[in-house]
């Protein structure tokens, strides 16, 4: 099981090049990079409100998420997500697809490596060891390596 897992991590990171590379070029013909962000976001929202009217049935739930969750809950996919995906429209081509994955990549192992440590959000802690730092480090030197040549 933990198999099937990681395959699916695995593809779901081969989503973002691809998500990356469209949204740029979409940048070209909305001439922004937040009217392209903005359309992605619109289209992927529109999805979802399809998904969620086919699978889910309990919409009770969704009225008492929003009156007991904590305000910051909310900065998961709207805000935090936003700066993400421009980000990457403005990386690209700046960057390339390969070393823009790289260095979000290693962003993220960074604030992962702190929510691990931390027990950040309520998360089981998972206490960085000599392993884990040597991975982490092996990443920024690969990013060392791929904008060198």
């Amino acid at each position: 099981m933990v198999l099937f897992y990681l395959l699916a991590g695995i593809l779901a990171g081969m989503v973002m090049p691809i998500q990356t590379s469209v949204n740029t070029r979409l940048k070209g013909y909305t001439e922004s990079p937040f009217i392209a962000s903005f359309v992605s976001f619109s289209v992927g929202s529109i999805v979802l409100v399809i998904i969620s009217l086919l699978t889910f049935h309990d919409y009770s739930s969704i009225g008492h998420a929003i009156m007991t969750s904590p305000w910051w809950i909310w900065f998961g996919g709207g805000i935090l997500g936003t700066i993400f995906l421009t980000n990457n429209i403005l990386l690209l081509p700046k960057l390339g697809a390969a070393l823009t994955v790289m260095v979000t990549v290693c962003g993220q192992m960074v604030m992962a490596i702190l929510i691990d440590q931390f027990g950040w959000f309520s998360l089981p802690v998972h206490e960085l060891n000599p392993e884990r730092l040597i991975g982490v480090l092996l990443m920024f030197f690969g990013v060392y390596l791929m904008q060198r040549f």
